[in-house]
């Protein structure tokens, strides 16, 4: 079947749209999905589901609703850069730079580049207020294939793979307690990250308003473990122990240029997420206000946490002993506290959860931009009828989460895909730049002084083209190969938009299988 043909027996809403991979535009009222249809006219079904929210009134178009405020905003900026980073592996700088003074300064210069870069998309954010972050700003600046390749490696690699290794983080330490005086056997580790990937997905899926009320929780939740680490590190200054941080070291330094961006990788990941809220623009309340005042509180408060933490590990332990440890905070925990050594790894769990609830919040609606615009299956770019929730899009990510988690080779997926998501950031700063002169006249509720785009631009290209230079290897070649191959997918489905004949009824089957509709909202290009 074509994609402009209608399937038999389905209403078209709104008509058909040249570029999707398959037909799209069920009306939520169709003859075949009646049951899904008449759950979205009941207007008085659960009402008494605060969570869920309210049901949409007989004939209100479905579409994502504005359900994040600015604390909610904060807490998922906060709470997904916040994971496993800080209370794991600090010590990774100070293995690549070999001075604890050049190791503060890429602390602080990343959380400065993290606060530039969010500020350079705030201007994006409140300028298109669409979800789906780069994606959407690529469709604005440069068109579909650039957008189209973002979401092939996003949807695909970077932001699976990025769950994945949380959630592979946070079985490790959930299970570790349980195991006495051995390491724990990589199936049950493996098993409890794809049950906290379930947990995590039923959560998202059920509502937004439960899913933002599970970030906020675990955000506070972390940054009370993060008070307990710097008011240890507190005492122990008090006490006199300051020795490990009398000495900067900068002459001692093992710094090279490629190491110094390597060490930057490793600073970077510990951010990881500062551009998060862009991904759910439409679910912001006031987002003109709400979106650089989230990014303007939450980024300076994380790289203060980062910074005082930092200083309380090296209250309690040597550089070497750092540098050593696997997982530092677990050591400050056992030399400090005591019999409340525990809290460490719990505090571990708890933020490295958080972490994945907010990573999947964000990639599902990734997923459903793409989607809407006809860059990947029309599935995933439709709502539950009731609970106004991406649930396809947050399936499909679980999905490739779990069998990552399973395949088990997470840290080579990392290795071969850690520059790339830079690739897109400079992208990103390229296109504000690019419609500061194409789009002189668009409205701007926030606007970033232009020398910030440029140097954020800078400063990736030479994240990006540094270790290659530095230690050239073939994965940079595998993953530049896997960028581009997305082209031999965007040619045929999406520029001359063939459609596979069986998906219409795939598609209709899974409408009716997950209660979801087509959302009012989509856009043409």
């Amino acid at each position: 079947m074509h994609h402009n043909e209608q399937p038999p027996g389905i209403a078209c809403n709104g008509g058909a749209r040249e570029g999707g991979l398959v037909w799209r535009g069920c009306a939520a009222d169709c003859d075949a999905e009646d049951g899904a249809a008449g759950a979205l006219a009941d207007g008085n079904a659960n009402p008494g589901d605060k969570l869920e929210g309210s049901d949409a009134a007989a004939d209100d178009p479905v579409h994502l609703k504005r359900r994040v405020g600015l604390f909610s905003g904060v807490a998922l900026i906060v709470g997904t850069m916040i994971g496993s980073g800080i209370f794991v592996s600090p010590s990774g700088l100070l293995e690549r730079t070999g001075s604890v003074g050049i190791s503060f300064i890429i602390w602080m210069a990343c959380g400065l580049l993290s606060l530039l870069g969010a500020l350079a998309y705030a201007e994006l954010g409140t300028m298109n207020t669409s979800s789906g972050a780069e994606y959407a700003y690529f469709m604005d600046a440069f068109g579909g294939p650039p957008a189209f390749l973002f979401s092939w490696v996003s949807t695909l690699v970077l932001k699976p793979s990025q769950m994945a290794i949380i959630c592979l983080t946070f079985a490790k330490y959930a299970v570790e307690p349980f195991v006495s005086e051995c390491e724990p056997p990589d199936s049950l580790v493996k098993l409890v990250a794809v049950i906290s990937i379930v947990m995590i997905l039923a959560v998202n899926c059920y509502s937004v308003n439960l899913a933002t009320n599970v970030q906020n929780i675990f955000t506070a939740a972390k940054l009370v473990a993060i008070a307990i680490i710097v008011c240890g590190g507190a005492y122990k200054l008090i006490l006199g122990n300051t020795r490990h941080l009398q000495e900067p070291n900068f002459a001692s330094s093992t710094a090279t240029l490629g190491n110094i961006a390597a060490a930057f990788y490793t600073g970077l990941w510990a951010y990881d997420g500062w551009n998060n809220l862009n991904y759910v623009t439409e679910e912001i309340k006031n987002p003109s206000k709400n979106l650089p005042m989230s990014i303007i509180i939450g980024i300076p408060l994380v790289t203060l946490c980062y910074a005082l933490v930092n200083v309380s590990y090296l209250a309690v332990m040597s550089v070497s002993e750092m540098a050593d440890s696997g997982a530092v905070a677990v050591t400050f925990g056992n030399r400090l506290l005591g019999p409340m050594a525990w809290l460490m790894p719990l505090a571990v769990t708890i933020s490295t959860f958080g972490s994945a609830n907010g990573t999947l919040f964000v990639a599902g609606r990734l997923c459903f931009a793409a989607s809407r615009e006809g860059h990947l299956l029309d599935i995933l770019s439709y709502v539950h009828v009731r609970r106004f929730t991406p649930a396809p899009g947050l399936i499909f990510h679980s999905l490739i989460a779990a069998a990552m988690v399973l395949y088990g080779t997470i840290d080579s997926l990392i290795d071969f895909f850690s520059f790339t998501a830079w690739i897109f950031y400079g992208g990103a700063m390229l296109a504000l730049i690019v419609m500061r002169y194409t789009k002189p006249h668009a409205p701007r509720p926030y606007k970033v002084p232009i020398i910030i785009p440029y140097v954020v631009l800078i400063v990736s290209t030479y994240l990006v083209v540094a270790p290659i230079i530095d230690k050239p290897q073939w994965e940079y070649l595998y993953a530049g190969a896997f960028i581009l191959g997305g082209l031999l997918v965007y040619v045929p489905f999406v520029k001359w938009g063939y459609s596979l004949p069986f998906m219409d009824n795939i598609t209709v089957f899974l409408q009716m299988v997950l209660e979801v509709v087509p959302t009012s909202t989509t856009f043409e290009y």
